[in-house]
């Protein structure tokens, strides 16, 4: 069984899945990296070249590719529970745990790495974007995850923590 994180951008997917995939003794699979390795390109200059709809097709050929193995620790983009089959396909073989954060919090890590990385908060209003985004995309994390967990004011070893625990509690009898 896989171990798939999903969220808004700034959650933690990313650094979570690093920590956990080496505490769990996993191979750590990133679908937005994936994705600018076989394009060639980062995903800003993607989103430039063939929008969000061509990135969009990108993301879910590498999503049914990476879901179909096992043993893994898999952080997706923001936007991959948008596909239906992309949500199938990552609960098909996964548990999936929606990292969650007010959009605030998430704005502050945003900024801290550079709001430039993330062509869907581009404009004069990124906080305001990354609020729409939470309000629309949350209906389709509820139904992607089996787990949501607050990473608000958590330290990324505490989170990992918390998964490796409910993995363990999921394998009791």
């Amino acid at each position: 069984m896989n171990v798939v994180l999903i969220g808004l951008m700034g959650s933690g997917k990313s650094a979570v899945g690093r920590l956990l995939a080496e505490r769990l003794d996993r191979p750590f699979i990133d679908t937005d990296a994936l994705v600018e390795a076989e394009a060639g390109c980062p995903i800003p200059a993607l989103f430039a070249a063939e929008g969000e709809e061509g990135f969009r097709r990108r993301e879910a050929e590498v999503i049914a590719r990476v879901a179909a193995g096992d043993g893994q620790v898999i952080a997706t983009g923001g936007g991959a529970v948008l596909r239906p089959e992309n949500r199938d396909a990552l609960r098909r073989n996964g548990l999936v745990i929606w990292l969650d954060a007010p959009p605030e919090v998430l704005y502050r890590r945003v900024r801290a790495q550079g709001v430039g990385r993330r062509p869907l908060l581009a404009g004069p209003d990124p906080l305001g974007r990354l609020r729409a985004l939470a309000e629309s995309r949350a209906p389709a994390y509820a139904a992607a995850a089996h787990v949501r967990i607050a990473t608000e004011a958590r330290s990324l070893a505490d989170i990992v923590a918390e998964i490796a625990d409910i993995l363990h509690e999921r394998r009791q009898p």
